[in-house]
């Protein structure tokens, strides 16, 4: 380990700078460095003749395009991603000897990628979805890729099931309609006939599956680990990321407009906090089951159906992870980067989840036909810190140009090197858990139980979170074609809960349940995004101004807003600039035609003098709109009567006012998120 260079926050940093390259004021060249003297026009016989096979410039430009795109992901297709750094607040020494995880002193460089699962590349943002939330610790050990998802559970339970539920929640493949949607007959079809999925199912539905943006989203490992400490004793481990903005959500309506005003709507917003320097902070969290421990719940904690609630089990925070750099080139960083959850180091090992063990084959075998072959960790993006040797050779795409002949193990001709490492050399070994059984396709008996924990997850509801969780589940399979395929979820999820499977049964148009539903009646406070960190920091506001307006007010307004950590936008009726009555001048970011509500956090509305009928009935109806979405309203000076005429003054999270109090007062509609207990017609 004595040839491993120290690892800093910048380490990745500094090795992805011989890979970048700037073409500006540089001559034009292929892609062997011979200078090209035209570009415009390509290689003819005669002006108006065919194109010669001798030109080999165009030959080389025209390749090289036809093969830009490689293969999208088949799940987790689109997606962003950003560089940050990885910082532990105590030593977890005494439950993994992963090296990353001992001193509080060392940073670590990570990238992470966010992205929807089912879409295809081209889809948007907003749509009803799993997130991904996946990790790459560039550690002095090698990598360690912590490859998480934004709901704490999943569909199935064995590897072998995961062509199914995606091939069931993907476009039909008939007319390969709906992009991005579990609205349609095959998803729900294999919902009702496999019946695990039936806690997925119940996340998927709720306000979790719309996040307000990817820094206000947790991220689960999913998973049950093993933590391994220097004395081999083991831990069963799940990791869990918790941002420090709250975990906040979309409306379902605000999510499909969203979708057709700006499709990148969480992509931009990820990378314009990065840019202005709001840098997203995520707290690690581990919770811990000694092995003796390991049977001693009411659910099998192998089981990726089933969550551990954290009044059971403890949620510990260890460590924060800071996003502070965006990507230079998102093809060859976000496109291009490699996760695995069989990249881990020592003191980070697996279970016997059958769903993670199908998916230490699956990773590594699908990166083979999207990155071209066997040395994709080669990739700039997804290269180690530290050095690596080994006899593998050749391959598509190789860069490492290895010297000497000896490419096998074991050898006299190298000394028998590059050697294996002892564990006490940090050698990676196995936790050596004994293995007994017949060979044989079979389930254990303690992952029969499908509805327990769906129950319990309904439980810890808000009132507002079920209502949302019927309108959704009233929306998707209400979309269903098939009757038998509707009556067969509805009758499914009344073994959850009889009243909430009757109501969307009712809604559309099927015959109530008459199913035994769950008599779990514990509750997990955890679970709801009520009860998550509520702030005005990250939130971003729209501010209607026109001519006219009282300057001296809103420029005090606007510093104590960007004080707040709230970003702002000016909209009015034209763009260029709008005056204050004492000749002040503010930058209109935005007209009522290139912007929308729904794309703001809150409103706060100053108006102006001498506002027409077009602009009054502009700006009324952009404040309906965000009154509608339950968001904060503020209003001063004129505003305060626009907010009379349209009969929604005096509402929740509806504030007017003046000065120093009407500022405290609008930060704290704003952090509140949604103002649930306002009547909206």
């Amino acid at each position: 380990m004595s040839e491993n260079p120290k690892i800093n926050e910048n380490s990745k940093q500094e090795q992805l700078e011989q890979f970048r390259v700037d073409d500006t004021n540089k001559i034009l060249t292929t892609n062997q460095g011979l200078k090209v003297s035209e570009d415009e026009l390509s290689l003819t016989a005669g002006k108006r003749g065919p194109t010669l096979m001798e030109d080999f410039h165009f030959r080389e430009k025209m390749t090289h395009f036809d093969h830009e795109r490689i293969p999208e992901r088949v799940v987790h297709a689109r997606g962003t991603a950003a560089h940050g750094v990885f910082e532990l607040y105590e030593s977890m020494k005494p439950y993994t000897k992963a090296k990353f995880l001992q001193d509080p002193k060392v940073k670590t460089p990570v990238f992470v990628r966010f992205s929807t699962v089912v879409g295809f590349r081209g889809s948007a943002d907003t749509v009803r979805d799993v997130r991904g939330f996946a990790t790459k610790f560039y550690t002095e050990e090698g990598n360690y890729d912590l490859v998480a998802n934004n709901m704490p559970v999943f569909f199935i339970q064995d590897g072998i099931k995961f062509p199914d539920i995606v091939h069931a929640i993907k476009p039909e493949p008939h007319n390969e309609i709906p992009q991005a949607s579990a609205a349609h007959d095959t998803f729900w079809d294999f919902v009702a006939n496999n019946q695990e999925s039936a806690h997925q199912v119940m996340w998927l539905m709720s306000d979790r599956a719309i996040p307000r943006s990817f820094r206000m989203m947790q991220g689960f490992g999913i998973h049950a680990f093993r933590f391994v400490n220097e004395q081999g004793k083991s831990h069963f481990v799940k990791f869990h990321w918790v941002p420090k903005l709250g975990v906040h959500s979309l409306v379902w309506d605000e999510a499909q407009k969203i979708a057709g005003k700006n499709p990148d709507f969480n992509r931009q917003d990820l990378f314009d906090a990065i840019e202005m320097g709001n840098f997203p902070e995520y707290e690690l969290g581990v919770q811990i089951i000694e092995e003796k421990d390991e049977f001693a719940f009411d659910f099998d904690i192998l089981d990726s159906t089933k969550l551990w609630p954290e009044e059971d089990v403890p949620l510990k925070i260890i460590g924060k992870l800071t996003l502070n750099r965006n990507v230079d080139n998102f093809f060859a960083e976000t496109e291009q980067v490699a996760f695995h959850p069989g990249h881990v180091v020592p003191g980070i090992d697996f279970t016997n989840d059958p769903l993670l063990q199908g998916r230490l084959f699956s990773y590594t075998d699908t990166q083979l036909i999207r990155l071209g072959g066997p040395n994709f960790h080669e990739i700039p993006i997804n290269k180690p810190v530290c050095p690596f040797h080994n006899n593998q050779r050749d391959g598509y795409h190789r860069q490492t140009i290895n010297k000497g002949r000896v490419a096998y193990h074991n050898n006299s001709m190298a000394a028998n090197t590059p050697a294996p490492a002892t564990e006490e050399e940090g050698g990676f070994v196995h936790y050596q858990e004994k293995v007994e059984g017949s060979i044989i396709r079979t389930r254990s008996e303690s992952f029969n139980d499908h509805f327990s924990q769906p129950k319990l997850f309904w439980n810890s509801m808000s009132p507002i979170e079920k209502q949302h969780i019927i309108n959704a589940f009233s929306f998707e399979v209400g979309s269903v074609k098939d009757k038998s395929v509707q009556q067969q979820v509805v009758d499914m999820f009344g073994n959850v809960d009889l009243a909430m499977a009757t109501e969307v049964a009712n809604n559309i148009g099927v015959t109530p349940p008459t199913a035994e539903e769950s008599s779990v009646t514990k509750a997990s406070p955890a679970l709801s995004q009520e009860n998550t960190i509520k702030t005005q920091v990250g939130r971003k506001i729209a501010v209607i101004l026109h001519n006219g307006f009282q300057d001296t007010e809103v420029k005090e307004i606007l510093q104590g807003l960007n004080i707040a950590g709230v970003a702002y936008e000016i909209i009015s009726d034209k763009q260029g600039f709008v005056s204050g009555k004492n000749n002040v001048d503010l930058q209109v970011v935005h007209t009522f035609t290139t912007t929308h509500p729904v794309l703001y956090d809150a409103v706060y509305i100053v108006g102006g003098s001498n506002v027409d009928d077009a602009f009054y009935k502009n700006a009324s109806d952009f404040v309906k709109e965000a009154h509608k979405h339950y968001k904060a309203i503020g209003a001063t000076a004129d505003g305060i009567e626009w907010l009379e005429s349209n009969n929604i003054i005096g509402d929740p999270g509806v504030i007017e006012g003046s000065g120093k109090q009407f500022l405290e007062t609008f930060l704290e509609a704003i952090a509140a998120h949604r103002h649930w207990d306002r009547k909206v017609i």
